[in-house]
């Protein structure tokens, strides 16, 4: 059976929504948010007949205009398929454990991550071992467990983030689950060939001081080489499949768009020597395409979406965007000058279809 997939929340044009066209008036609002301006200046007309754009702002512009087509911000997706990874406990220094998974290949080609959920068997703790702690309150009787994500530097140095956190009682054992998706997010964004998966697993006094209880020494997990590999950590990997549940890419420009097209990018020119508000005003660029998201996304079964409750439907999104440098005459002391401005967000690069509800990823900080 084709793994399915879905496409994480990604980041969309800061005034339009999920799917809407870019219109004049929002990139109006961009603009003047930009500047800082509460309302369309108005140049003077022998001004701007006697404006000259000097060769530094007009390289600063073009520069600009390359670093676009390059830059991209990216912004989320989910599949019936999941894949179990076996990790192991590398190390083990008091309640801190270091689990170790091999991901390369792990995720399957043209589909993205929907939930990774790191499974830990907490054990049984022996009576007798409890006895010896004496009687233990139900808050006493509870340590916190916290997932991190480690990153070994090229210099060396480790860099923690946390992913997940939960109580747990010394009096229950079994399987444990925490979601670890924002770890593979991380780990996905890393260079090739990128390192194994590494996660940090701590067990902690839920409450600190003199009277706090030593009862989190108590919880202990299964680790490699437990009998027939019953109880070691699990990292299930869900996914789906992009090529039901993605975007096409562009849209045929000899076809019409109906409500059956699926998700593409559609070709929408604006002409802001057409407005009004930008004569005289908006030096560069005359006109630019945007771009826009069209069409309809596939959605999973529907015994996925009871997997899953927190993930809204799925729709047709800007999930890649470009900036669009600009220049602009401004009046300062009494004297009209060029400048150039760069709007973030206003160009559609890619569209992809995206879950409402599902989280936007973060970017890895270097």
């Amino acid at each position: 059976m084709r793994p399915l997939w879905l496409c994480w929340a990604l980041w969309v044009l800061p005034l339009a929504g999920p799917g809407v066209a870019m219109t004049g008036e929002q990139l109006l609002g961009s603009l003047l948010q930009q500047l800082q301006l509460s309302e369309v200046p108005v140049p003077d007309r022998v001004d701007m007949e006697e404006l000259v754009i000097p060769a530094h702002v007009r390289a600063q512009y073009v520069a600009l205009l390359r670093r676009s087509h390059g830059d991209r911000s990216r912004g989320k997706r989910f599949s019936h398929s999941f894949r179990e990874v076996a990790g192991r406990f590398l190390a083990s220094e008091a309640s801190t454990h270091l689990l170790v998974f091999g991901m390369e290949q792990r995720l399957p080609p043209n589909s993205e991550l929907v939930q990774a959920v790191l499974r830990l068997f907490q054990e049984p703790v022996p009576k007798a071992a409890l006895h010896r702690h004496g009687r233990l309150s139900p808050r006493s009787a509870r340590a916190r467990v916290t997932v991190e994500w480690l990153r070994v530097r090229d210099d060396g140095s480790n860099r923690t983030s946390l992913i997940d956190s939960r109580l747990v009682s010394v009096h229950e054992s079994g399987w444990k689950v925490f979601d670890v998706t924002e770890a593979v997010n991380f780990w996905q964004q890393l260079s090739r060939p990128r390192p194994p998966l590494l996660l940090q697993v701590s067990v902690q006094r839920e409450h600190l001081g003199p009277l706090a209880s030593g009862a989190h020494k108590l919880v202990r997990f299964a680790s490699q080489g437990a009998p027939a590999g019953l109880g070691e950590p699990q990292l299930e990997l869900h996914t789906l499949d992009l090529r039901d549940y993605g975007a096409q890419g562009d849209c045929d420009p000899e076809a019409t768009v109906t409500e059956g097209t699926r998700c593409c990018r559609q070709e929408m020119y604006i002409d802001l020597q057409g407005m009004k508000w930008a004569d005289n005003w908006v030096l560069e660029p005359p006109g630019f395409l945007a771009y826009e998201c069209v069409g309809t996304c596939q959605q999973p079964p529907e015994a996925l979406a009871v997997k899953w409750p927190f993930l809204g439907p799925r729709q047709c999104i800007a999930s890649e965007t470009a900036s669009l440098p600009m220049i602009v005459s401004i009046k300062e002391g009494g004297r009209t000058r060029p400048q150039v401005v760069s709007l973030p967000n206003m160009k559609v690069q890619k569209c992809s279809c995206a879950s409402d509800g599902a989280l936007v990823p973060r970017i890895l900080q270097p």
